[in-house]
Order: C-alpha cells, then sequence, then structure tokens
C-alpha cells in the first residue's frame, strides 16, 4: 500500500536516493546527506512545537509498505523570508514616451522583488520514475492542500509554488545565462546549488537592484521567463486545478513561473470534508472509479492514503488495512478529498485553463 507521512530521521538514506534523481533545478532537494539530514531535522522540530515560524517546514514522504521504502516527498514552507530575504523577479511594464516625437513604448521589464516575504510555500515536490503511476503524483501533490485545510492556524494567508524552470539535458539554463551568470560569474548549478543549501547571502550582495529590459536578453532567454521544465509540467498542471495563478512573477535563477494563490480560495478548503469512518469486517467493500485522498485528523501523526470507495451520508467505509495504515477505527473523523476536479465539467474546460495560463506566462 501507499500512504502518506511525515518524515522521519530514518528516512535519509532514501531521500538522498531520491535527490540524485531529481537532476538539475529542484533547489531545496540537492544530494548532500548533511543537508538534508539537518532539513529532517527542522521538518520534524516543527511538528514537535519547537521552532520559532520563520524556521518552519513540513515534509512528508510517499511510503511503499510492502518494500518499506520513501518514493516521493513534498512539502510546504510555513513563512518565507522572515530569517533571510526571499527574492524573485516581478515582470512589470516601464513606459517610455515622448508626445513631441510621437513615441510611446511599453517594455517589459524585471524588477527584484521581496513580494513573498511571509508567505507559505509549496515545495520539494519529487516522486520516483518508477512510480509515476496509480496516480501517486496526483495522491503526493494534492495532500499537501488537505493537510492546508485541516491544520489552516498554521500557515499564511497567501501560498506559493516556484515552478523549475526551462534547463537543457546538460543543465544550462538560456535565462541564467544571459541575466545571473553576468552578474555572478558562476555556473547556473553552482548558483542552484548555493541557494538551494541555504547559502543566499550572493544574491542580496550581487543581484541588479535596477529594472533589466527584457528586449534586451537573447531570444531564448526571453522565450523562458515564465516557462517551466517539461518535467514539471504536469505538477505546474496540478497546482492549476487546485487555484493557484501565475502573477507575473519568476525565479532569479531560471525564470520558471511561480504560482501563487489565497489559501481560502483553494479548491480543498471549499471542497474537503470531515467525515466518520465506518471500519469493515470484509476487505471486499464497494468501489469506484473516482479516487479520494482520505486522511486522519490527528496533527502528530498524520497519515494519508488513497481510496476508491465514495464517502456516503458522511460516512467512510474502510477496510481494517486501510484503517490500520490511517491509525483510525469506527468512529474516527477522517477528511477527505475528491482527487478529480469538479468544477471543471469537461476535458475541454481544463485544456482551456492550461492553454491561457501558459500564453500569460510568455512575454512578448
Amino acid at each position: 500500500m501507499m500512504i502518506i507521512r511525515y518524515i522521519e530521521p530514518k528516512d535519509v538514506n532514501d531521500l538522498y536516493l531520491l535527490a540524485q534523481k531529481a537532476g538539475f533545478g529542484l533547489t531545496s532537494l540537492q544530494p548532500n546527506m548533511e543537508k538534508l539530514a539537518a532539513r529532517i531535522e527542522r521538518a520534524c522540530k516543527t511538528v514537535a512545537g519547537e521552532l520559532p515560524k520563520a524556521d518552519q517546514v513540513y515534509l512528508f514522504v510517499l511510503e511503499d509498505t510492502e518494500l518499506n521504502k520513501v518514493v516521493g516527498v513534498c512539502g510546504i514552507e510555513v513563512a518565507l523570508g522572515l530569517k533571510e530575504p526571499w527574492y524573485n523577479f516581478h515582470v512589470g511594464t516601464q513606459v517610455h514616451a515622448s508626445e513631441p516625437l510621437s513615441v510611446y513604448n511599453a517594455l517589459p521589464t524585471l524588477y527584484l522583488s521581496n513580494d513573498h516575504t511571509n508567505c507559505s510555500e509549496l515545495c520539494t515536490l519529487f516522486l520516483d520514475p518508477d512510480y509515476r503511476l496509480n496516480k501517486n503524483g496526483k495522491f503526493l501533490s494534492k495532500v499537501r492542500f488537505l493537510f492546508l485545510s485541516a491544520f489552516r492556524q498554521y500557515f499564511e494567508e497567501t501560498i506559493v509554488a516556484e515552478m523549475r524552470g526551462y534547463s537543457d539535458a546538460n543543465g544550462q539554463s538560456p535565462f541564467w545565462n544571459a541575466v545571473g551568470h553576468k552578474f555572478f560569474n558562476i555556473e547556473f548549478t553552482k548558483a542552484d546549488y548555493l541557494s538551494g543549501v541555504g547559502q543566499k547571502a550572493f544574491i542580496a550582495e550581487l543581484m541588479p537592484r535596477h529594472p533589466l529590459y527584457v528586449d534586451m536578453l537573447p531570444d531564448d532567454a526571453k522565450a523562458a521567463i515564465g516557462i517551466v521544465h517539461p518535467n514539471t509540467r504536469p505538477a505546474y498542471n496540478l497546482l492549476l486545478e487546485e487555484g493557484l495563478r501565475y502573477k507575473g512573477y519568476v525565479d532569479i535563477f531560471d525564470g520558471g513561473a511561480t504560482l501563487q494563490a489565497d489559501i481560502e480560495n483553494l479548491r480543498a478548503i471549499k471542497e474537503s470534508q470531515s467525515v466518520t469512518v465506518q471500519v469493515e469486517q470484509t476487505e471486499n467493500i464497494a468501489v469506484g472509479d473516482e479516487s479520494y485522498i482520505v486522511a486522519n485528523d490527528d496533527y502528530e501523526n498524520y497519515r494519508a492514503i488513497l481510496v476508491y470507495s465514495k464517502p456516503h451520508q458522511n460516512i467512510l467505509q474502510l477496510t481494517k488495512e486501510q484503517s490500520k495504515q490511517l491509525n483510525v477505527e469506527n468512529g474516527s473523523l477522517v477528511r477527505v478529498l475528491s482527487v478529480h476536479v469538479k468544477r471543471a465539467s469537461s476535458p475541454e474546460v481544463v485544456n482551456k485553463l492550461k492553454e491561457t495560463e501558459h500564453l500569460r506566462m510568455a512575454v512578448n
């Protein structure tokens, strides 16, 4: 069975193997054993209530219980930029005009921004390629929204998510080569690594404080602004379904889009429901085609599974094994969220939304 739970110190070796598979661009999952162990410790102390808000992070793992193996990870940073500045670029407009010369030019520009200070962040999403089936990817990504819904009081008003930007098979980023490299004089992979392990002071010291004119960048760098890496596209589409949107903010390293939303407007806040568990004595319970994420309400021992039994009249039937994995019993309350997005009534609606968001990310 696949379950999602809090990360634990024993998971560090599996997490390191996942980090090795993640490749370039996932700054919060670098193959550095010491840094990974420290991040796991920070996550454990967050759940235990031992850290100030500025240091808090929740990390969840997807575990294959048959193999006792961690095959995926995802996380939520509680509050960005409270200890050291949080940077991105905002894609804005600067107008140059002269009435006597009949000249009017509205020029797209990049402004260094700290606008997402004190926002919560969806982060560190990675699933082992061998497990990208049976809705595991949706389960891993969307469980964070169910957690936000259940424990809303621990998070800020706005949630953001930095999407991995475009880079080639060799880890070369056209946006970095045209922008960041001019100021830092180091390779993209090195800057990406330094940021991922927490050494971000160089950003404040070296990044330009004045607007950058997009039209002065090479075509491949312009084309990369607000575009997500092909491997990140599925995760990007899932976030759109849950209510996040692109608002003109991009990563300072690779130009990838940053999505954001007010937490109160997320689908999980509006559609998830609390239901009562009914444990069946037989393993053969009625199931349908629609899948649901089900999580217990135990903050200190949070667990979630994927089921195909539909809640009926505020009752959810679970098998003995399912209830065991969730640490629940007859009469326990669990929170349920459909994996399927009900508001998008047809594939055409979903595809139109994704196409519109993709076009909005382009800078002409």
